[in-house]
């Protein structure tokens, strides 16, 4: 089932930006977009690119390598030469935490 497990603070992650942060041995890409937190694998799926250190424009995430395009909500490659999904996680608000949920 997974347990949600605090990665940052909300400060840490200002409206219209991503950042990138360790949990359990993982990099997770946290964006905030309308007033809302996402959370991503930092990991292209086309060839393992830093997702975290693409342009994020709206709710798409552009991958700094090839250009494939990931929805930040639900992960889902935009464009080629991406065709798998990124995999996301649950995010909630927990005064000024951010968690997120893995599958531990």
């Amino acid at each position: 089932m997974g347990e949600f497990h605090p990665i940052a603070r909300v400060d840490q992650v200002p409206p219209g930006t991503m950042k990138v942060f360790r949990l359990k041995g993982r990099r997770v890409a946290l964006s905030q977009v309308e007033g809302s937190f996402y959370a991503m694998d930092d990991l292209c799926s086309h060839d393992e690119g830093p997702l975290g250190e693409g342009l994020l424009r709206g709710d798409e995430v552009e991958c700094p390598r090839h250009g494939a395009r990931f929805s930040v909500r639900t992960g889902a490659a935009l464009c080629l030469p991406a065709v798998v999904p990124v995999t996301c996680y649950p995010v909630r608000i927990d005064g000024n935490n951010i968690q997120i949920k893995l599958d531990d």
